[in-house]
């Protein structure tokens, strides 16, 4: 009995360890290109996440759809751990964090959101 549960844990572990892993996020992000954006006026969504962040992965799905439903909105996604100049620049001390500028000005942010609907809400706020 004792073996089964050793073997479902390492199962359930496994599979939650490298589906973490299997999402991928990419958007060319640059601090001069926020930069050039953000006095345009444009609206900037900005996620910070870490590789191995279940949460992070969660995110990932609900924006894949997000880019699609808010298609004026500029997405940019960043490694937090890997980037720590976006995170001083944009004080953004947690992955997970959702931040949104318009008008050169931040609007809103939200740290470990997980829900589209909590999502989409803050997104709205940049409309």
């Amino acid at each position: 009995m004792i073996r089964l549960k050793n073997l479902i844990f390492v199962i359930c572990f496994a599979f939650f360890s490298f589906s973490s892993f299997s999402f991928e996020k990419s958007s060319g992000f640059s601090l001069n290109e926020f930069d050039k954006l953000n006095t345009e006026g444009k609206t900037i969504v900005i996620n910070s996440w870490n590789e191995w962040c279940s949460v992070c992965a969660t995110q990932t799905s609900i924006f894949e759809q997000a880019k699609k439903d808010f298609p004026d909105f500029e997405f940019f996604f960043y490694e937090h751990d890997k980037n720590k100049n976006i995170s001083e620049k944009l004080n953004i001390k947690f992955w997970t964090t959702i931040a949104i500028y318009k008008d050169g000005k931040e609007i809103a942010r939200e740290i470990g959101l997980d829900k589209k609907e909590d999502i989409y809400d803050l997104l709205k706020k940049g409309i």
